[in-house]
């Protein structure tokens, strides 16, 4: 069984000493490829050193989170389609979206964030377009307006991934109807999370990703501790449950899909 991780975060690993042991425990696990997800200026340029270092193991995207949207949000943003030039382009735009899980209390402060992020992902989504590359969304507490920035955008559905899908089966269907899909987590192992598993179930085999998101969201039976590339296997097992599919046939959708989805050479 072959597993790509589609969407993980390496560069606490390299921060702590610990990215080569990392590599060696996802290869062991079956996990061949790993796509490292830019949020900041602060990791666009390591995770393109890490995939010049590990062509065709590690792949790169790069984009400005919804909590990275700060006053200088546009400085940044401007140094974004630098890093699609050759010779080692990202494989993605992103993660882009909107967060309003994170705002703060006052109701004037929040609105201005809510007014920066909206402008960073409408700036960002015109990019992408552009570049016509697929594009990672992150959306919490955030959905409908997610979705309306996306489609006001013009940009190709198909192109469009919500990664860490915490929402329910209504949702991704709205989704998967205008040509886009979700990636599941390791939200989707946890007892409570039977609307994410509805989701699953909802979306099929035919448009399904996995991803860590690590190091967060270990599942279970990890859950709580520093969530690694070589977990996404019990997520894997619990999502070929939920579809009823044996877990080598889900894997096998899930790798053949991202590589799709990336255009992965």
């Amino acid at each position: 069984m072959e597993l790509i991780d589609s969407h993980c975060h390496l560069k606490t690993f390299a921060d702590k000493g610990e990215f080569d042991a990392m590599r060696a425990r996802a290869r062991e696990a079956g996990v061949r490829r790993l796509i490292t997800v830019g949020t900041s200026p602060e990791d666009w340029v390591p995770y393109r050193e890490m995939h010049t270092a590990h062509p065709g193991e590690i792949d790169y995207t790069v984009g400005l989170h919804p909590c990275h949207v700060d006053d200088d949000w546009a400085d940044a943003v401007s140094q974004l389609n630098t890093f699609f030039m050759p010779p080692h382009p990202p494989v993605s735009f992103g993660e882009i979206g909107l967060d309003y899980f994170h705002l703060p209390k006052d109701p004037v402060q929040a609105g201005e964030i809510i007014l920066r992020q909206e402008a960073a992902f409408r700036q960002q989504l015109m990019l992408a377009a552009e570049l016509d590359c697929p594009v990672i969304i992150h959306s919490r507490d955030a959905f409908a307006e997610s979705v309306q920035l996306i489609d006001e955008s013009g940009i190709d559905w198909q192109r469009i991934v919500y990664h860490c899908f915490t929402y329910g089966a209504a949702e991704v269907a709205q989704i998967n109807q205008r040509g886009g899909r979700a990636s599941f987590t390791g939200i989707a192992t946890y007892k409570s999370a039977h609307a994410v598993r509805e989701a699953v179930r909802q979306q099929g085999i035919e448009r399904f990703m996995l991803e860590t998101d690590c190091p967060y969201l270990s599942p279970e039976p990890h859950r709580g501790q520093p969530n690694e590339p070589a977990r996404i296997t019990h997520i894997a097992e619990r999502c070929a449950e939920a579809l009823a599919q044996p877990v080598e046939a889900l894997a096998a959708h899930a790798t053949q899909n991202t590589i799709e989805f990336f255009k992965l050479k």
